[in-house]
C-alpha cells in the first residue's frame, strides 16, 4: 500500500490515532511512518491484516482486497469518492450501492454514433447516395433538477468526396423543471404528429405538464434544412397526449409563420391520432391531418391527409437477434407536411400518396442495421418516386 493512500484514506475517517491501542500488527512498530494511520484504521476495521497479526506492507494487493477495504471506509462516513469510482466493478460486485458516488464523478457523460447509409431514389445524377455520419452526444448535469445536452455532428459525403464536410453543433438545450412544469431551451429537435408534420431542429423553448395526460406547448424558429419549407422565422405549437387502456390518443397544433419559400407564406396544421397496442409486439395507429396554407389571402393547396402505421416488434441495441417491421400508407396534402421525418422523396412532392416498408435488425450489440422502401406518387402531377434507403448504426 502507497504512502500516500494509507494516509489519505485515514485523514477521510477524521479520527485520530491516540485513541487506539498501540503495535495493532508485529510488522509495523512505533517508529515507522506509517504506524499513525494504519493504527486508527485497523481500530476503524477497514483494514485487518493477516492472520498471523502482520500487515504485509511489502505485499501487492488485489484490486478485490482494495475494493473491500474502500468498501469499508465508506460505511465509516469515510469521503473515498475517486477511490470508489476505480474499483466501481469490484464494489458492485461486493453489493455496495455507489448510485450517488457514480453520479457524482460522472457528471458529464459523453455517448456516440456512428451511421453509414446508402440510399437509391433518384435524386442524385448518377441515382444513389452514401455517407457517414458521426454524432457525439454531451450530457451534463447542472444539478438535480437541471442537465444539458449537446450534440456534435459530422457528414462526410462518401460519393464523391465533395469536401464540404464539417462538424458542427446540431444540438444543444437544457432540461428542467421549475415548479411542476418541464422545461426544455436551446437548439433541440423537434417532433410534430410523430414526424408526418415536421422533424428537425428547433431553436426555442418548451413547456410540459402533466404525466397520464401531457400538454406540451412552446416557441420559436424553425431551423434550415434541405427539404421544403423547413424554416419558419416564428412557430408556435401545442399537443396533447394521453392513454386510455391500450389506446394511446394525441393531438397537436402548430402554427409555422414566414415560411422560407414564400415570402410571408403562413401555415397551420392540426393532427388528431390514435394508436393501439394489441400487445407488447404489435400496434396499429392512425393519424388525421389537416392544413392550412394562405398566400395573398388565397387558399388553394391540398390541405388534408392521414397517415395508417402497423408495427410488430422493433430491434433494440441492447439485445443481439432483436428485429422489427414498420409498414405505413400515406396520403398527405400539400400543406399537412413541412419536414417530414421520413427517407422518402416525398419532401420534394407537392402533396403525396403511398406506401413505406421498413425492416431492422440487431446483428451483435450496438449495432443496428435498417432497411426502408418507398413507392409514392406526387398528388399534384402524378409523377413517381420510388426510394430504398439502407444504413448500419453504431451506438457507443
Amino acid at each position: 500500500m502507497k504512502k500516500s493512500l494509507v494516509l489519505a484514506m485515514a485523514m477521510a475517517l477524521g479520527v485520530t490515532a491516540s485513541a487506539y491501542a498501540a503495535n495493532p500488527f508485529s510488522d509495523v512498530p512505533a517508529g515507522h511512518w506509517a504506524y499513525d494511520s494504519i493504527n486508527k484504521l485497523a481500530a476503524a476495521g477497514v483494514i485487518e491484516g493477516y492472520g498471523d497479526a502482520t500487515f504485509g506492507g511489502d505485499k501487492l494487493m488485489t484490486r478485490y482486497e482494495m475494493a473491500q477495504i474502500v468498501a469499508k471506509a465508506m460505511a465509516k462516513g469515510a469521503n473515498v469518492d475517486k477511490l470508489a469510482a476505480e474499483f466501481a466493478d469490484e464494489l458492485d460486485n461486493l453489493g455496495v450501492r455507489v448510485a450517488n458516488l457514480e453520479k457524482k464523478a460522472d457528471n458529464v457523460k459523453i455517448t456516440g454514433e456512428v451511421r453509414y447509409h446508402y440510399t437509391e431514389d433518384g435524386k442524385d445524377a448518377d441515382g444513389y447516395a452514401t455517407k457517414l455520419r458521426s454524432r457525439i452526444w454531451i450530457n451534463g448535469q447542472i444539478n438535480d433538477d437541471w442537465k444539458y445536452t449537446g450534440m456534435l455532428q459530422n457528414e462526410q459525403n462518401l460519393k464523391d468526396n465533395t469536401g464540404d464536410e464539417k462538424t458542427e453543433f446540431q444540438r444543444a438545450y437544457v432540461n428542467g423543471k421549475l415548479g411542476g412544469v418541464a422545461v426544455q431551451a436551446g437548439r433541440y429537435n423537434l417532433n410534430i404528429g410523430e414526424g408526418n408534420v415536421y422533424d428537425n431542429r428547433f431553436d426555442g423553448i418548451q413547456a410540459a405538464y402533466g404525466k397520464d395526460v401531457k400538454l406540451v406547448a412552446g416557441y420559436g424558429k424553425a431551423d434550415p434544412g434541405d427539404q421544403k419549407g423547413s424554416e419558419a422565422e416564428e412557430v408556435y405549437y401545442a399537443g396533447l397526449a394521453g392513454k386510455v387502456g391500450k389506446l394511446a390518443l394525441a393531438a397537436t397544433y402548430t402554427d409555422f409563420n414566414n415560411i422560407d419559400e414564400v415570402e410571408e407564406d403562413d401555415a397551420n396544421v392540426w393532427t388528431i391520432g390514435a394508436t393501439y397496442a394489441f400487445d407488447k409486439n404489435i400496434s396499429l395507429g392512425a393519424m388525421y391531418l389537416q392544413g392550412e396554407d394562405e398566400v395573398g389571402g388565397v387558399k388553394d393547396l391540398d390541405d388534408t391527409g392521414y397517415v395508417v402505421t402497423a408495427k410488430y416488434k422493433g430491434a433494440k441495441a441492447a439485445q443481439v437477434g432483436s428485429w422489427g417491421l414498420v409498414a405505413k400508407y400515406y396520403d398527405q396534402g400539400e400543406t399537412t407536411y413541412l419536414d417530414h421525418t421520413m427517407n422518402g422523396y416525398a419532401d420534394k412532392m407537392d402533396g403525396f400518396k403511398g406506401y413505406s416498408v421498413t425492416a431492422n435488425y440487431t446483428f451483435a450489440k450496438n449495432i443496428v442495421g435498417q432497411v426502408e422502401w418507398y413507392d409514392l406518387k406526387d398528388k399534384h402531377d402524378d409523377s413517381k418516386a420510388s426510394t430504398i434507403w439502407s444504413q448500419v448504426v453504431f451506438t457507443f
